[in-house]
């Protein structure tokens, strides 16, 4: 059902009356029930993948132009990653939307309960800017699987990519389906003002609470992915040219504008000047002698983040890079030594090229200091002893990481992807993105050939003996 944005949405002046029609118009179509049937929705999926490969090009050349990502980096991080979340989607969609069937308890005979998964109607969706396709369309393969209608609103941080995500979602589908609004913080505002089924945000936890306060407001369902300062920990055990290359990686993609990025690194005392002798190697191995010459190494977003990053660079701490172009938002790869709490570099999340690291002498101290800190939304440990791995899991709270690696839990689609406090409150990906835009309705159907009466008055002495015998 693709269609062209209706004219009055681009062309009447009040957008606050404008997006009042929008979600009106929207919920209209909801109601009608025409998202519910699974072939409506497999047919969604697979006409959202087939716009991804029509706009390929396009949406390659805006990743670039907002955030200098290349082609490789984009398609795996942003375009190949929706592809393979919705053909798991597509894998599975038919058989999650089937009622569960639910163990009842005798004490309800006769009785069985089953768990039916209902859509909660409409959904905005408030993107991020450092993967700026993909924080916006991931959510809405959740929302189109679950039978919902949507409002997609990319970041206006990444002006390129939000361009070609609204030409990209108005040439597919018609906009009382799903809809693509462009703006600023204004137009944030108003989208918040309306009245939601359900609001999905990826950002910081600053806005993250004013996302929450909004729907507390209008009783929506509400799901935050946040950030957090996410530590990589590097025990002796640990294979550290392996881990090198991992940390690295992970800290450098997308010129560490990712919010599960290792933020600071803790490494044991006794492998310390090693470790960073081995993420020294590993830089120049990816990047070259001099990274800003180097393809594959994206730039800061806008001056303002560029600005803040410099601010974080303790010049007596750099114990590699540090060398910076204001003109080319270029920040290289940068290493910090000696790095304690009470820095400033370690108060907030970096969200840049910027690695501070600090040293422990045993496991506890190093998930002392992580205690010291919100929960993060992602948790790196490098080690081969299994004992390390149990203390960290058990003992850690966050919301999802990897033994021995960086990022890649995201690209599960079997596993959650989401913080926990101040990192987040929900989660998603796979089979997770289907049930955050849902509700869970749980039924109970009961036979007519039994009728007990111990349930009904008048009670008595016996009756109440029954019913000790059947909860107690």
């Amino acid at each position: 059902m693709p269609g062209s944005p209706a004219p009055h949405l681009r062309g009447a002046t009040n957008l606050d009356a404008r997006i009042r029609d929008l979600v009106a118009r929207q919920r209209t179509y909801f109601e009608s029930g025409a998202t519910f049937p699974l072939h409506f929705r497999e047919q969604q999926l697979a006409t959202l993948s087939q716009a991804l490969r029509k706009h390929e090009r396009q949406l390659l050349d805006a990743l670039h132009d907002d955030l200098r990502k290349n082609e490789t980096e984009a398609y795996t991080t942003e375009i190949g990653f929706l592809h393979a979340e919705i053909r798991h989607t597509l894998r599975h969609v038919a058989k999650w939307m089937r009622p569960h069937n639910a163990f009842s308890p005798l004490v309800i005979a006769p009785s069985r309960g089953a768990l039916h998964y209902q859509p909660l109607g409409t959904n905005l969706i408030l993107a991020a800017w450092n993967y700026p396709l993909q924080l916006s369309l991931a959510p809405l393969i959740g929302a189109i699987a679950a039978g919902n209608v949507a409002v997609v609103k990319p970041s206006e941080l990444a002006p390129a990519t939000s361009s070609a995500i609204a030409e990209l979602v108005s040439n597919a589908f018609a906009e009382e389906y799903v809809a693509c609004v462009e703006g600023d913080v204004v137009t944030s505002q108003t989208l918040l003002a309306q009245a939601w089924d359900h609001i999905f945000f990826t950002g910081s936890t600053q806005v993250g609470r004013i996302v929450a306060r909004a729907a507390a407001d209008q009783l929506a369902r509400c799901t935050l992915e946040l950030g957090g300062k996410s530590p990589a920990i590097v025990m002796p055990s640990a294979d550290l040219d392996v881990a090198a290359r991992r940390i690295v990686w992970g800290k450098f993609t997308n010129a560490g504008q990712t919010c599960v990025a290792p933020d600071y690194m803790l490494i044991h005392e006794s492998i310390h000047d090693t470790m960073i002798e081995r993420m020294v190697a590993a830089i120049r191995r990816m990047y070259g002698s001099d990274p800003r010459q180097s393809p594959d190494l994206g730039r800061i977003v806008n001056d303002r983040h560029f600005s803040r990053l410099l601010s974080l660079i303790d010049r007596d701490k750099v114990v590699f890079g540090g060398d910076h172009d204001a003109s080319d938002r270029y920040i290289s790869p940068t290493l910090l030594a000696g790095v304690d709490m009470t820095d400033k570099i370690m108060a907030d999340e970096i969200f840049g090229p910027i690695l501070p690291i600090m040293r422990f002498s045993s496991l506890k101290d190093a998930i002392s200091i992580v205690g010291q800190r919100p929960h993060p939304l992602a948790l790196y440990l490098f080690t081969r002893d299994s004992d390390d791995e149990a203390s960290v899991i058990e003992r850690v709270s966050f919301g999802g990481g990897c033994i021995n690696n960086t990022l890649v839990h995201l690209g599960d689609p079997n596993l959650p992807f989401g913080g926990v406090g101040p990192s987040g409150l929900g989660a998603y990906h796979g089979k997770f993105s289907f049930e955050t835009f849902s509700h869970r309705k749980g039924v109970v159907k009961t036979a007519n050939f039994l009728d007990p009466d111990v349930k009904y008055p008048p009670y008595n002495a016996s009756k109440l003996g029954v019913v000790r015998k059947l909860l107690g």
